[in-house]
């Protein structure tokens, strides 16, 4: 069990009309200024999560339980560093995540190299120490999706989402040991803070400027394809277009065949599409 005798994280049934996303602002930040950890350096002991919470099926990419819990069993029950940068995601499989590095059996340290926001906050409320490199920053908020129905549905999805808060508040309370008004107070405002603030509340235990820091800087870049689709799709999401609608966006865009210049095709997207997709932005 954890060093902090954490207590587990309550666990729900995923609703049958919920759809996932991380906050649309949060995913533009993320997208524009990746940071990620020298994958040469990495010890076997070392487990990155860099990207979004959650199978993301249009990419091939994305963050899952299954995916922490063989790397846990392939580790052993050694000391673990668990390095972070992702603008969140998926809820539940955050919360996967997080009772599953509770349950390790030694040490757990969690470094954030970038953004800790949303469900990878929740992730990093599992580590026995947290440490933030400069200019990385913590964002905690309500529970963010979307749920598609009638007006039923809309009233069950309020009560279900009340209960949602209610759980990630009591991780983060068990970990700050903040009181619950002021917990919910910096999630009902999606509150960003850099790490010193983040230390002052009990959300991380130290400011690793050298370290931590080095390794962000050190980081390989994000292949541009992976970057330039990852802009489109924030840059979709501010403009309130669903994750599913954006990913049937992308799947259409797939199946063009529409000339294409050098720099769309290393991104694997058309010139014309693009154009469409420009100019959906804009309407």
């Amino acid at each position: 069990m954890s060093l902090r005798k954490l207590p587990e994280a309550r666990t729900f049934p995923r609703p049958q009309n919920y759809q996932w996303d991380a906050p649309s602002d949060v995913l533009t930040k993320w997208a524009d200024h990746p940071l990620a950890a020298a994958t040469g350096a990495d010890a076997d002991t070392t487990i990155s999560i860099l990207d979004i919470i959650g199978e993301d099926y249009w990419s091939g990419t994305g963050v899952t339980a299954n995916r922490i819990s063989a790397a846990l069993r392939s580790i052993g029950n050694q000391d673990i560093v668990v390095r972070i940068n992702s603008p969140g995601g998926d809820m539940f499989e955050g919360i996967a995540i997080y009772n599953l590095l509770r349950a390790h059996p030694a040490k757990v340290t969690v470094e954030v190299l970038g953004w800790a926001a949303s469900a990878a906050s929740i992730i990093a409320m599992a580590g026995d120490e947290i440490r933030m490199g400069l200019g990385s920053f913590m964002m905690v908020h309500n529970a963010w999706g979307m749920v598609i129905g009638n007006r039923h549905d809309m009233r069950e999805a309020a009560i279900l989402f009340d209960q949602f808060d209610a759980a990630i508040a009591d991780i983060y309370q068990a970990r700050t040991g903040m009181k619950r008004a002021e917990i919910q107070r910096l999630m009902d405002a999606e509150t960003f803070m850099a790490p010193a603030q983040a230390v002052e509340y009990g959300f991380a235990d130290a400011v690793d400027d050298s370290e931590i820091q080095a390794k962000a800087n050190a980081s390989a870049q994000v292949r541009p394809e992976i970057r330039a689709k990852r802009r489109i799709d924030a840059a979709l999401a501010q403009q309130g277009i669903s994750r599913s609608e954006r990913r049937k966006m992308f799947y259409q865009i797939a199946g063009t065949h529409d000339a294409a210049d050098t720099a769309m095709q290393d991104a694997g997207i058309p010139t014309a599409a693009m154009q469409r997709l420009i100019q959906t932005i804009r309407s």
